[in-house]
């Protein structure tokens, strides 16, 4: 009677120890894209999406959940079933910024997420109008010192990535500008290109073109290495502020409880595809740079992000609605 009834309990566990056992994905992955579609982080994203099709049993679909600085789309991710079906592209507003300039936001960036690996760095520029007299950032910071808060800088808006990297370069270079803030890159770019303000941080992809064209002038690179479009035009942290780096990045991560297994699979795959040579050039013609590396660097960086921003949020008082 004992060894039927075991033999009745290992074939009743059968199917779910199969079932727990089965190679994953066994159904579509989708990725969580917390912008609308068309931004860098989506861009970025789809082009990783099409590369897992490629290589996983499932399709990998993208979804779009814009508005309230990205909160909403994280909190998604945060809160969906941590089995590896739904993953979330983490940003650096999302997962960098937002914890220090949102009141309310719904998620904790430290500890909801299983972080996966980074996907790509995007560097800032600062440039200027031709019209702007100063070339380098040393003849700008000196500016600067010599008439505090009386030189406007155009930001894509409050708590921005250009926002918080000129805030971030006010404080580590001891100067004050008039920050103006706009309401996005593209509006502030066309000040910029009118004369109407000086001076502006931007992304490398939208500035390219208007340096190219010679309507606007690079003046330094926010990312402690030089990008690899501009190779001529210094650092930040080179000539007037060591140590300084500033990131738009995008990053891959899961809902905290991730079975490790599959998190360290998307990690390897996610590196395997990043090294691919056709990825690396597209993503180059997008202003970025690939970052592959380990989940441990990525969740490494993510808190050294938090940290970072954090005390440029306390120093410049940046906060946000919501």
């Amino acid at each position: 009677m004992i060894r039927r009834r075991l033999l009745l309990g290992a074939a009743l566990a059968a199917p779910g120890l199969a079932r727990a056992q089965a190679p994953w994905p066994e159904k579509p992955v989708r990725i969580i894209v917390p912008f609308p579609p068309g931004q860098a982080a989506d861009i970025l994203t789809r082009i990783l999406a099409d590369e897992f099709s490629k290589r996983w049993p499932q399709r990998v679909v993208v979804e779009n959940r814009g508005g309230g600085a990205g909160a909403p789309g994280l909190e998604a991710g945060a809160r969906a079933a941590p089995d590896g079906y739904t993953l979330t592209a983490g940003t650096s507003g999302t997962l960098g910024v937002n914890p220090s300039v949102l009141p309310r936001i719904p998620y904790d960036a430290e500890r909801d997420f299983a972080f996966i690996g980074n996907v790509a760095v995007l560097p800032l520029l600062l440039v200027a109008h031709p019209a702007f007299p100063h070339r380098t950032a040393e003849a700008m910071v000196a500016a600067a010192k010599a008439a505090p808060g009386s030189i406007d800088l155009a930001t894509a808006g409050p708590a921005t990535s250009q926002h918080m990297s000129a805030e971030l370069f006010a404080h580590r270079t001891g100067t004050r500008f008039n920050m103006v803030h706009y309401r996005g890159s593209g509006p502030a770019m066309a000040d910029l290109l009118a004369g109407t303000v000086p001076l502006m941080f931007d992304s490398v992809t939208s500035s390219l073109p208007h340096i190219q064209a010679g309507r606007i002038l690079p003046i330094a690179v926010t990312t402690p290495d030089r990008a690899p479009q501009l190779p001529d035009v210094p650092t930040i942290a080179e000539t007037v502020a060591p140590g300084y780096g500033a990131y738009g990045w995008t990053g891959l991560v899961g809902p905290a409880g991730l079975p490790e297994p599959i998190l360290q699979k998307v990690n390897a795959d996610l590196n395997a595809i990043l090294r691919e040579p056709a990825v690396q050039a597209r993503f180059l013609d997008l202003g970025g740079t690939v970052a592959p590396g380990t989940p441990e660097a990525f969740g490494a960086f993510v808190r050294r992000e938090i940290a970072q921003w954090r005390e440029v949020a306390r120093i410049a008082n940046v906060r946000l609605e919501g």
